[in-house]
């Protein structure tokens, strides 16, 4: 593999990683479960919904939680290309997130992250473009409760 093809398999995963937060973040998060395989895995350490129809279910009612307003921040990306077909990543993730039911359309006040961890990502080259086949939150730090 040379390094063109290499620069072009990194910047097609490093996308969905961007897609992925900027649906969540704009009202679109069904869209995510078209940026997997149709047995692929997202996990956080509270839920894990596995295949394309669970994982569009999760993101629908995600989508549907009008009052809450989130940002993710993702740095630092790295993703190491296995083969033509395979990839992982990894991205550093600051969730900023507030929900407020009574003006959801307001700007919120600002608080500390809700959470600060990483995305850990595996990749796989599809018909259609370069898909997740497993989307995983790590997290290392989280707002508790009683905290603003």
């Amino acid at each position: 593999m040379d390094d063109i093809e290499r620069m072009l398999i990194e910047r097609a995963c490093e996308r969905l990683m961007i897609e992925y937060c900027h649906f969540v973040d704009h009202g679109e998060a069904s869209r995510i479960a078209d940026q997997f395989t149709d047995d692929g895995v997202w996990t956080s350490p509270d839920n894990t919904m596995t295949g394309r129809a669970e994982i569009e279910a999760g993101f629908r009612r995600r989508e549907a939680a009008k009052h809450r307003r989130s940002r993710h921040v993702c740095t630092n990306a790295l993703v190491d290309v296995i083969d033509g077909n395979n990839a992982t990543g990894v991205v550093y993730l600051t969730l900023h997130r507030h929900d407020d039911r009574e003006r959801p359309e307001r700007v919120r006040p600002s608080e500390v992250p809700d959470i600060v961890g990483e995305y850990r990502d595996t990749f796989v080259r599809t018909d259609a473009g370069w898909r997740f086949t497993r989307r995983e939150i790590a997290v290392d730090f989280a707002r508790t409760a009683g905290q603003p």
